[in-house]
């Protein structure tokens, strides 16, 4: 188990864990796990983590086949501007490794955003806390836990 699936059993959502084996010269987590468990890239979520104004540390969740847009992202949570967050602080923010970061169970409670496509779907796919582990359950669900909101985030 994982923090993230801890959370999910916890607060009794409906989610489905899915493990396939990882490849390590993968060149995308994000693809690997839609390839690799017969989904829509559009329907897996990467989880990215970014600083606000040179402070605050805030998620961003949007579809591995999508780049965010730091503007469309920092606007959502009204700041002035948005940077990807470093390894270092990624890892300690959330207590998960690069490419097993999962926006549940982070050891801190960031500020976070959930790309709107992800209401298209009854359910979305997002890293369980490892690579190779993947939970699928409800967008508007994963919004709810998180205290998170919906906005368009993607690049056009």
């Amino acid at each position: 188990m994982t923090p993230a699936i801890d959370l999910a059993k916890q607060q009794g959502i409906a989610y489905t864990v899915h493990q396939y084996l990882h490849d390590p010269a993968a060149l995308s987590y994000g693809l690997e796990a839609a390839e690799k468990l017969g989904v829509k890239p559009e329907q897996v979520f990467k989880t990215l983590v970014v600083q606000l104004d040179g402070k605050q540390l805030a998620v961003a969740v949007l579809p591995v086949s999508q780049q965010l847009s730091m503007k469309l992202l920092a606007k959502a949570l009204g700041a002035k501007k948005a940077v990807m967050a470093s390894a270092t602080d990624v890892m300690r923010s959330t207590g998960y490794v690069l490419g097993g970061v999962s926006p549940l169970g982070q050891k801190k409670a960031l500020p976070t955003v959930i790309d709107s496509s992800a209401q298209q779907f009854d359910s979305i796919f997002v890293s369980a806390g490892k690579r190779g582990l993947e939970i699928e359950l409800s967008g508007v669900e994963l919004c709810r836990l998180l205290n998170g909101r919906m906005a368009a985030l993607c690049q056009l």
